[in-house]
């Protein structure tokens, strides 16, 4: 794990610095890529902190042996604070309502000035990650005490906060959504945009699980506890998303295609445009039919490697359905991959994957049996 952080470190830095580059040779290009890696990035930092709450509040034997995953995960949060700040110097490129000559020629541009400006769009900013990353470090250091209790109060004051915790949180996300992503298209809206991100960034967080259990199943710490139960669970947590990011998305496309407006389906006539079409064929293939039939076999979810190149599938798709939710709104005419795509992509995954093992190494991964029992206490309790 040492060697993997600190390479990951090397990486994220050398491609970032690689990356640097491309503001000077092409900005447009290079701030489009920098707002596709950051949502990634950032949504599975928020798939960890929803996850992490909802054992909280469920409970389940698939939480104790993953948990220290997702808490790891959240605490990735300070991180893409930090990184959001080159992005507020390229709003310019990526936002019409930016540019004063836009604003002035464009009505709907003018009556959401009040609204869409450089300073509201920093200070929310500033505020979503304050309420996002309180949550996280909240939620961390109870966790942590928990460990040390020998009561129920940790997991009680867990449980406590979660409730509540699972509806502010993507309360918090849907107004970043609207302001990072579909404020490129102002004359756009959709009320379940965010609620598609979120799925998928929750599919991406039981995915990254899957394959961090799958690497680690044979280590002293998990040998003696992993099961095909485990794996199980965690393989109908994918299908359940699968199904539901599935849902969502076909749900927005069916409102607006029976709706017929301009202003609504211009969304979807840029990206399914060109060979922009073949990208959307190609995710619901691999993030919606591929998966869901292979999940739908007991025997698929307790194979240890089929559920893990699943969840490596599911990874690899989202961050290109990511890249076609918001690419099309630049690239109008049709696929068009950058090669600060590629470079801003890795070196932010670099960054956030040494900060995630950082987090990941500095207490035991399993949380103890007492514990557990604890913890099913704390839950009958509220219950």
């Amino acid at each position: 794990m040492n060697r993997v952080r600190h390479t990951s470190f090397v990486v994220g830095i050398l491609f970032l610095i690689l990356s640097g580059i491309g503001v000077a040779v092409q900005p447009n290009a290079f701030y489009v890529s920098y707002l596709i890696a950051f949502t990634f990035w950032f949504g599975l930092a928020i798939g960890c902190l929803i996850i992490t709450m909802i054992h909280h509040l469920a409970g389940g034997d698939w939480g104790n042996v993953t948990r220290r995953f997702f808490e790891a995960g959240s605490m990735t949060l300070p991180l893409m604070a930090v990184l959001m700040i080159p992005l507020l110097f390229g709003l310019h490129e990526l936002y019409p309502w930016a540019n004063l000559e836009l604003v002035a020629a464009d009505k709907i541009l003018q009556q959401k000035a009040a609204y869409e400006n450089i300073t509201g769009f920093t200070l929310r900013a500033l505020l979503f990650f304050c309420i996002l990353t309180g949550i996280a470090f909240t939620l961390r250091k109870w966790s942590l005490q928990q460990d040390a209790a020998q009561d129920i109060i940790p997991s009680v004051k867990l449980g406590t906060l979660s409730g509540p915790g699972i509806v502010i949180v993507p309360f918090v996300v849907t107004f970043a959504y609207v302001d990072w992503i579909m404020s490129i298209e102002p004359a756009w809206f959709s009320t379940v945009f965010a609620i598609i991100l979120m799925a998928g960034e929750i599919l991406t967080g039981f995915s990254m699980a899957v394959i961090l259990l799958a690497c680690l199943r044979t280590s002293p710490v998990f040998s003696e506890t992993i099961t095909n139960k485990h794996f199980h669970d965690l393989g109908n947590f994918l299908l359940t998303f699968v199904m539901f990011w599935t849902y969502v998305s076909f749900s927005q496309f069916l409102i607006i295609y029976s709706g017929n407006q301009p202003h609504e389906i211009s969304w979807y006539m840029h990206r399914l445009a060109g060979s922009w079409r073949w990208v959307a064929v190609f995710l619901l293939l691999f993030h919606f039919f591929a998966p869901f039939f292979v999940l739908l076999f007991r025997s698929a979810k307790q194979n240890t490697h089929v559920l893990a190149i699943i969840a490596g599938l599911l990874l690899t798709v989202h961050a290109l359905a990511v890249y076609w939710m918001i690419a099309p709104t630049f690239y109008p005419a049709g696929v068009a991959f950058h090669w600060t795509d590629f470079t801003v992509w890795l070196g932010m995954g670099g960054l956030w994957l040494g900060i995630f093992l950082s987090n990941l190494a500095r207490h035991p991964l399993m949380i103890s049996p007492g514990l557990v029992q604890i913890k099913a206490t704390a839950l009958a309790h509220e219950k």
